[in-house]
């Protein structure tokens, strides 16, 4: 289990509403002590509204840190948890956001209105993508934060909000079948 290998955490905590995820869980070190509630696992329920019901169900306010790793990205690195964690900690950042930079700057992009395409940006289109300001998103794939400043505004980003970027191809954010069998692809890779 990557969080082991990264020797920055005390506990390993499972949230899911599934008892057999939670089993599976268990068998490899992680801890589930009581399944998520109906009410915080739908599509609809925010990361912020599922980890203070998991700081609260799971009593561990006290602890000074927590990370929410995010299931859908198998190919996170404990060497980046590791890196992460040590730079949130050191600078004293109230949270800190594993993002990726987008391959291309979104001021350059476009939208779909039926059969045609249209420039989001149409003062750009002339502009070379790399002379523009590039952007980073957040992929789901982790986050440190505070535990007493979280537990108090309920909200993962604030002003005093870092980041760390991501390498290029150490993410996927499994959301479709699509996105399940590429993952699976690279981890064949992987052990070649």
């Amino acid at each position: 289990m990557l969080q082991k290998k990264a020797k920055i955490f005390t506990k390993i905590l499972i949230s899911t509403n599934s008892e057999k995820i939670a089993k599976i869980s268990e068998k490899h070190g992680g801890s589930c002590p009581s399944l998520r509630r109906k009410k915080f696992a739908d599509d609809y329920t925010t990361t912020s509204e599922v980890l203070f019901n998991v700081i609260q169900s799971f009593k561990t306010q006290d602890s000074t840190y927590h990370c929410c790793i995010c299931p859908t990205n198998p190919l996170i690195d404990y060497k980046n948890l590791r890196k992460t964690f040590l730079h949130f900690k050191k600078n004293n950042f109230d949270s800190l956001f594993a993002v990726l930079n987008y391959p291309h700057s979104v001021l350059r992009s476009f939208k779909i209105k039926k059969k045609n395409i249209y420039y989001k940006y149409p003062k750009n289109k002339n502009v070379r993508s790399q002379d523009l300001e590039n952007f980073v998103n957040d992929p789901g794939s982790f986050y440190f934060f505070k535990t007493k400043k979280f537990m108090i505004t309920k909200k993962l980003f604030s002003k005093n909000t870092s980041f760390y970027i991501l390498p290029k191809y150490s993410h996927i954010d499994i959301d479709t079948r699509e996105d399940l069998n590429f993952a699976k692809e690279i981890f064949k890779i992987r052990k070649l």
